[in-house]
């Protein structure tokens, strides 16, 4: 694969990533609940989606989805009840700086896991991903070349990019609910949590492109 190539995947997975999502106010609410550290977790969640997702799709699971409405279905009423499930969770929250520092020092392994594993099932539950890259990745894909590799050079550009901007929005959380004081986490979730809900609603509703 050539430079300019890799050049231009690069820069449109940034636009794209970087653009408000699920994960993006997920990455944002870790930070400001656990700070940026602890929201690592979420980040290696991510990350691993993105290869599930690419990897999905480079079998052929993006095309069956596009194919079917049932699966297609299925795949986002689960995604849109999880979704739908954590803003009502945030929604609920009564975190604070004080909460959220008690939670940072009792967490350990189990906590850094549910952190990743909410961020890992928001992705692979939103069949737009599947869509979005069967449309988007084999436009980067040579075919005289041998696929799978292309696929692993690509997945790791797109899952650095996507950590990278994850820790960012982790990181502005974490700053954001210091300036805020007291009641910054809370008014996060409330915002995180209804803009998730939102969300939820659009994948519910969200049809495939039919040709």
């Amino acid at each position: 694969m050539d430079i300019v190539t890799l050049l231009a995947f690069a820069a449109v997975s940034f636009v794209g990533i970087a653009t408000p999502g699920p994960t993006v106010l997920l990455a944002l609410t870790n930070g400001s609940r656990y700070g940026a550290r602890r929201a690592i977790a979420g980040m290696l969640g991510a990350v691993l989606s993105d290869i599930v997702l690419i990897g999905a799709v480079a079998i052929g699971l993006g095309a069956l989805l596009a194919a079917s409405e049932f699966w297609f279905s299925v795949l986002k009423y689960l995604g849109a009840a999880y979704l739908a499930f954590l803003g009502v969770m945030m929604l609920r929250s009564q975190g604070t700086i004080e909460t959220a520092m008690k939670v940072e020092s009792a967490g350990g392994a189990a906590s850094a896991f549910a952190i990743g594993l909410k961020s890992f099932m928001v992705a692979v539950t939103n069949p737009k991903g599947y869509l979005f890259f069967s449309a988007f990745l084999p436009q980067f894909i040579d075919p005289a070349l041998p696929q799978p590799a292309q696929y692993v050079v690509l997945a790791v550009i797109f899952a650095s990019i996507d950590f990278v901007i994850m820790f960012g929005y982790a990181a502005f959380g974490a700053q954001a609910v210091r300036l805020l004081k007291n009641s910054g986490a809370m008014w996060l979730d409330r915002i995180s949590g209804g803009a998730l809900i939102a969300l939820a609603g659009s994948l519910a509703f969200y049809r495939r492109a039919t040709a």
